[in-house]
């Protein structure tokens, strides 16, 4: 359903709030289909939004260890990455 969302179980470091909070607006996106909120629905929005996050910080900490790291590196840490390879570069 929501190709776009990345694994973040098994994570080294474990997965930030910040990156718990990308996948759950990712997915409220995607469920809701509103990618912009107006003022109308904006307050449940990100009512839903905060409840997913908690929800899946909460799973996160209860699921078993990974035998293997997640194929991909949440985009928060590959644009973070790319910014520090910039600075230290130029």
């Amino acid at each position: 359903m929501c190709r776009n969302i990345t694994e973040l179980r098994g994570l080294e470091p474990p997965a930030t709030t910040e990156e718990v909070e990308a996948a759950a607006r990712q997915y409220v996106r995607k469920v809701s289909g509103i990618r912009h909120p107006n003022a109308q629905v904006e307050e449940a929005y990100e009512a839903a939004i905060a409840e997913i996050a908690e929800i899946t910080g909460r799973l996160l900490a209860q699921c078993p260890p990974r035998r293997q790291p997640p194929m991909k590196e949440p985009p928060i840490r590959v644009i973070a990455a790319r910014k520090a390879a910039e600075a230290a570069t130029g």
